[in-house]
């Protein structure tokens, strides 16, 4: 599996999440313009001594991603808060792609058309919170996917 983060804004998220990426032996592919530089001590402070280890790939944009890895559409899973599906609800393909969109806005429009039923979101229970972390979806949602993997 794969986490991919399409221009990511905060560099403790993807610093975290490339710790994460690193302790599940899977590549985070970063989806360009970010918010920060990969050179920013907070990026390497989130992902600790690990970042060095963190299985890297770095895209132009959305289209250069899909140009080059041509990913097949049942190996997209899109992550968005108001997604119809829950993060319950697929089968993951052991070589999927996770994907994920910026901390203020999510995903692009262009990236989610036509992919209604690829969309899924993580519940959240009260109403009183708008979001949840990016870091920590991330994570939940690839333990989630990976679960009858790990066994």
């Amino acid at each position: 599996m794969k986490i991919v983060l399409v221009t990511p804004e905060i560099p403790y998220n993807t610093g975290a999440i490339g710790r994460t990426c690193v302790a599940l032996d899977l590549e985070l592919i970063l989806i360009k313009p970010y918010g920060f530089s990969l050179e920013e001590k907070a990026v390497r402070r989130a992902g600790m001594d690990y970042w060095k280890h963190v299985q890297l790939s770095q895209f132009d944009s959305w289209d250069a991603f899909v140009a080059d890895r041509k990913p097949q559409r049942e190996s997209l899973y899109f992550f968005e808060q108001y997604g119809a599906q829950s993060v319950y609800d697929p089968e993951y393909q052991q070589d999927g792609y996770l994907v994920f969109g910026c901390e203020s806005k999510g995903l692009p429009a262009s990236v989610l058309e036509g992919m209604e039923d690829r969309t899924f979101s993580l519940p959240m229970r009260s109403p009183l919170v708008r979001s949840l972390n990016l870091a920590n979806v991330a994570t939940a949602v690839v333990y989630q996917a990976m679960r009858t993997q790990l066994s």
